[in-house]
């Protein structure tokens, strides 16, 4: 049986995101499109600040120099930014245009698609008649949809229900046909009526096609947005080593858009059609590769710590490997415990891969399979490379040693949507605080990193009068040319923390009859909810620090 999610929590983090302008539905006032978000004013700068913060940890404040702690040795980072769209035979030397795909099944009665793996059913009987029950819900909602389903199948009153048999467990479809102990004419689908209307699982390609060129038509003109943003920096290997003269060990960075055309997109923003990724491909020598993916893993699993999620709610997990890609030679999953996942269950946030020589060879050679151990490039049925290589010398050659190698690469690819949502599920706490009576009353709060949060700080005159909001002002000013900064002076002061407390911003400033007078203002801490008197004159020198 299911494990529950907490759904409800899920749902007030959905609510709150929306209520102060995080995250919107794309399209919303025609329906919404499926599989995309827009950014809010406040969620647009609480991604473009976890962005900052990983370009500024990861790349621009890499000190080339020194050896990082777990480090083999020194190494050197660079920054790319490469197109959406390359050349296909990009795609058909990675892998993807043959192998990136997921398995989908057609309902014949409905005509709904579904995701082959998402499916999950139980056996049910009614008066000698046997069904296999299907639901496309997950967590609390997948039990009670089997069993609307099933009065459906057996045309039972919900009276009856009790009259239903159930005679197993839920269980995933996909296993069980490969099992052999349900067969798809057994089985009825989430929204059919009959059984038998589900088609054979074929496979789906996730990458979005599209035409270059004014006469859109034949092969030659398709092209394809990319499904991740690696395979742009192993084009641009060669040009990074000859224009930046760096040297191996070193990494190359990127931050981009990519698009996946997911069969069903769910669970909000976790799993979409467009996304942001934080990539590395860091390259080093084959004999050291097992060091420095040891190094990269734990290093971004400390990261994500540093900016305060909470270490219980995440975990960092190696492959086994039957999970392993076809490239791959270790991968270790970071991973969170979102709450619309069930009890023990967690949600990818990053991999770390070490993807070996096989994809700068690929691009060197041909598409690359596995046979016997060993990676060889995939050959036609007349002989010849599948998919050619770009016949480029990808290869690295040591000065120092004097050896001529392919570089080993370890990748750190993490999901900026995803890091978003796990850092606004985190943060999301409810607690009781004082009203201005001092009665106990609900607070919502986003305990977010200083670093992540949208805005640092708000400037609220107590009243609109006696000079306070001409003091306020000139604060709100000077705080602003250091960071972001926000001015309200509506409502009660209550009303004003409680709205600041859900977008999130660390302290309050708040001017009163005490600054008229000697010069200093409340400054409220979010969490600790403590307020103390500072200086107006040491105000912006005192949140800068604390920002460092």
């Amino acid at each position: 049986m299911d494990k529950p999610t907490d759904q409800s929590r899920m749902d007030k983090i959905v609510s709150l995101a929306k209520r102060r302008g995080f995250i919107f539905q794309s399209s919303e006032i025609y329906g919404g499109l499926n599989g995309f978000w827009d950014y809010g004013p406040l969620g647009v700068a609480l991604k473009r600040n976890l962005k900052d913060a990983w370009w500024h940890d990861m790349v621009s404040g890499h000190d080339e120099l020194a050896t990082p702690a777990g480090a083999p040795q020194p190494y050197e980072m660079a920054g790319l930014d490469c197109t959406i769209i390359m050349h296909p035979q990009v795609w058909k030397c990675s892998g993807h245009f043959d192998l990136f795909h997921d398995w989908m099944i057609d309902c014949r009665e409905s005509k709904k698609r579904y995701r082959f793996d998402h499916l999950h059913g139980r056996w049910a009987s009614h008066r000698g008649k046997k069904l296999f029950v299907v639901t496309d819900q997950s967590g609390d909602d997948a039990l009670p949809h089997t069993v609307t389903r099933a009065l459906k199948g057996f045309g039972v009153r919900a009276s009856k229900v009790e009259e239903i048999e159930w005679l197993s467990e839920l269980e995933s479809l996909a296993t069980a046909v490969h099992a052999q102990t349900v067969t798809l004419a057994d089985a009825l689908g989430p929204d059919a009526g009959e059984p038998g209307t589900l088609t054979a699982p074929r496979e789906f390609n996730l990458m979005f096609e599209t035409r270059i060129g004014a006469l859109a038509g034949d092969d030659d003109d398709r092209a394809f947005l990319r499904p991740e943003t690696a395979q742009g920096i192993f084009m641009n290997f060669k040009n990074v080593v000859d224009t930046s003269r760096v040297k191996v060990p070193f990494g190359i960075g990127q931050i981009g858009k990519s698009f996946r055309n997911e069969i069903t997109p769910r669970n909000f923003t976790f799993r979409s059609r467009e996304f942001e990724q934080m990539e590395i491909e860091f390259f080093c020598k084959p004999s050291e590769s097992a060091d420095w993916y040891r190094y990269w893993r734990d290093r971004r699993w400390r990261w994500y710590l540093s900016l305060g999620l909470t270490e219980g709610k995440l975990q960092l997990r190696e492959h086994h490997a039957d999970e392993l890609s076809h490239y791959s030679v270790g991968t270790a999953d970071i991973e969170y415990a979102f709450p619309f996942l069930a009890p023990g269950e967690f949600g990818e946030l990053e991999g770390i891969a070490h993807r070996g020589d096989f994809d700068l060879r690929s691009h060197m050679e041909g598409k690359l399979v596995r046979q016997d151990g060993q990676l060889v490039v995939e050959q036609g049925p007349d002989g010849k490379p599948r998919h050619r290589g770009s016949g480029k010398d990808l290869s690295y050659f040591d000065e120092i040693s004097r050896e001529r190698f392919v570089p080993h690469v370890i990748e750190p690819s993490a999901g900026a949507d995803r890091a978003v949502l796990a850092f606004l599920c985190d943060a999301y706490h409810e607690d009781e605080v004082p009203d201005e009576d001092g009665k106990p009353r609900s607070r919502t709060v986003l305990k977010l990193h200083p670093r992540l949060a949208p805005l640092k700080v708000a400037v609220l005159p107590l009243v609109k009068k006696d000079g306070m909001p001409e003091i306020a002002i000139e604060l709100y000013r000077k705080l602003k040319a250091h960071m972001p900064a926000y001015y309200d002076e509506k409502g009660s002061v209550g009303r004003r923390y409680a709205r600041q407390d859900e977008a999130g911003t660390p302290w309050c400033l708040t001017i009163d009859g005490r600054t008229l007078t000697d010069g200093t203002v409340t400054l409220r801490d979010r969490d600790s909810l403590t307020q103390d008197r500072v200086a107006v004159a040491e105000v912006v020198d005192m949140l800068r620090d604390r920002l460092r």
